[in-house]
């Protein structure tokens, strides 16, 4: 078994795969003490020791959250026969050059851009400013735990630790004005959307803070929809408590929040309520197209939070920049699993 320089002692193929990895869950912890789970993209640097995620400064909760408590877990999934990575991590934000921020994001996403315009030119695209302005936070590993396969996640994992010499940077010091609020996004009823999201046989990812503090999201087997919430089935090989508040969230579209308690085979996660619907996670035309009362709620925000940070607006180039080689990477990765699993459900 190789290893690597970057994180000693950690198998290369699992350092390599974080590398590669192109999407990621990653949890954060509310100033009220929930864990919430949200999908992004991710972007590693071969010679970097951390895993780089983005959000949106016109939609800025999760790097508050991150900033107040910078405890974040971190899931990466890349396929049936590709191991399971689980992370705890602290994380640095960074939104004092906001500018180097939107060019950066626009590098490490432009190889597979086609997969996410939703058909839209460049020229099109460019002038999304509210999606482009970003946020970066660069997530410190301080514990990787890892399943070889999904099929083996009734095991418990593997784990490597830091060693005390690793460093965990600061995050940029907060703006000294008051954030933005966040705009009042239409809200469902749960029962409703549960119903919804179970007959498109969706299953959702459920996170939990483990006992060191860290936000932790786990895919689960199955979900089933119960009188005051959801009975979930776990991996058994979890190796962190099933109780506690938590969140489930399903692909991004639609996240619980609730109260958790282990079960015989699984877990029982009582709703409480469900976060407001994001009209651009809802419908991604809405990110380059947003209808008017969209597109003045994202524009107000994002003047609010340049203002806060005594920032300009950015500028978007009129030509799209050279992927990174990362980019380019992480995109042929993820060319490959998809082409290996359309040839496993093809018939024989």
């Amino acid at each position: 078994m190789t290893t690597t320089t970057l994180f000693p002692g950690l198998p290369a193929d699992i350092a390599g795969l974080m590398t590669a990895a192109m999407f990621c869950e990653f949890g954060t912890i509310s100033q009220q003490g929930v864990p919430i789970d949200t999908p992004l993209f991710c972007f590693a640097d071969p010679t970097s020791r951390t895993i780089d995620v983005g959000t949106g400064l016109a939609y800025p909760a999760k790097a508050e959250r991150a900033r107040r408590n910078p405890k974040v877990g971190i899931l990466l999934e890349a396929g049936p026969d590709l191991p399971v990575i689980s992370i705890g991590a602290l994380a640095t934000v960074r939104d004092a050059n906001i500018q180097a921020n939107a060019d950066r994001y626009i590098s490490e996403v432009i190889a597979y851009f086609a997969a996410f315009s939703a058909g839209n030119p460049w020229s099109v695209a460019r002038e999304a400013v509210w999606y482009w302005a970003r946020i970066f936070m660069h997530a410190t590993p301080k514990k990787i735990l890892w399943w070889r396969t999904p099929a083996e996640m009734d095991r418990p994992p593997e784990r490597w630790d830091a060693p005390a010499s690793f460093v965990y940077p600061p995050s940029d010091p907060a703006p000294k004005a008051a954030p933005s609020s966040p705009p009042s996004w239409p809200k469902r009823d749960w029962r409703e959307r549960a119903q919804e999201l179970l007959a498109q046989k969706m299953t959702g990812h459920l996170t939990l803070i483990d006992d060191e503090g860290y936000p932790l999201p786990i895919r689960v087997h199955a979900n089933e929809l119960v009188s005051d919430g959801f009975a979930l089935t776990l991996p058994a090989g979890v190796p962190w408590r099933v109780q506690g508040k938590g969140s489930l969230c399903f692909a991004g579209v639609a996240t619980f929040i609730g109260d958790v308690s282990a079960e015989t085979h699984g877990a029982r996660f009582k709703v409480e309520r469900m976060l407001p619907d994001l009209p651009l996670v809802l419908d991604p035309r809405e990110i380059w197209n947003p209808n008017p009362t969209v597109r003045a709620n994202l524009v107000g925000r994002l003047e609010q939070e340049l203002s806060r940070r005594a920032l300009p607006l950015p500028v978007i180039p009129r030509e799209p920049p050279a992927p990174t080689s990362g980019s380019i990477m992480r995109a042929k990765l993820m060319e490959r699993i998809q082409e290996e699993m359309a040839m496993r459900d093809s018939p024989a």
